[in-house]
């Protein structure tokens, strides 16, 4: 048992690096492993795996990965929807974020020192968005865009900013 009087220990990066290294790692064979048997599906399938990022270092705007520097590490999941013809508006993300396109095409226009960028991402699209740079995504297409998203933050850290 912890004792409250003393205060808790704050992870370091290189802690928090590593804990989010193996947890990828056990996932990744949890995956392969399971793959390996079909006879432990009643079904007789075999369970599959698709890689979508690996080993990933870079965002979207080629910046290096960082990760909060203070407070415990704190993992959010949500599903984003954007109807047709919506924005998210004006944001960023102070933490980094993996987001997986289950539906639709989503267009991010980013505000970059040098200008805006513009990308676009599809469904089957694995994305690691952009730290600390304002950007707004929108749907010019005729059915919702659904994504699945992951923020990697820690305790005080905002996974998003609004303007």
């Amino acid at each position: 048992m912890w004792d409250e009087a003393r205060p808790r220990p704050v992870p370091t990066l290189q802690a928090m690096r590593r804990a989010t290294s193996v947890t990828l790692c056990v996932l990744g064979l949890l995956a392969a492993c399971a793959s390996e048997k079909p006879d432990n599906n009643p079904a007789g399938t075999a369970i599959s795996s698709e890689l979508l990022a690996d080993a990933a270092r870079r965002t979207v705007l080629d910046q290096a990965i960082t990760y909060p520097d203070s407070g415990s590490a704190e993992i959010t999941t949500a599903i984003i929807e954007i109807p047709p013809g919506a924005e998210t508006g004006w944001h960023l993300h102070e933490v980094p974020l993996v987001a997986y396109i289950v539906s639709g095409e989503l267009t991010v226009t980013y505000d970059t020192d040098s200008g805006n960028v513009t990308k676009s991402y599809q469904a089957g699209e694995s994305v690691l968005e952009a730290i600390g740079t304002r950007h707004n995504g929108r749907n010019d297409g005729d059915e919702p865009v659904r994504l699945f998203a992951v923020y990697l933050g820690a305790e005080g850290s905002e996974n998003t900013i609004r303007f």
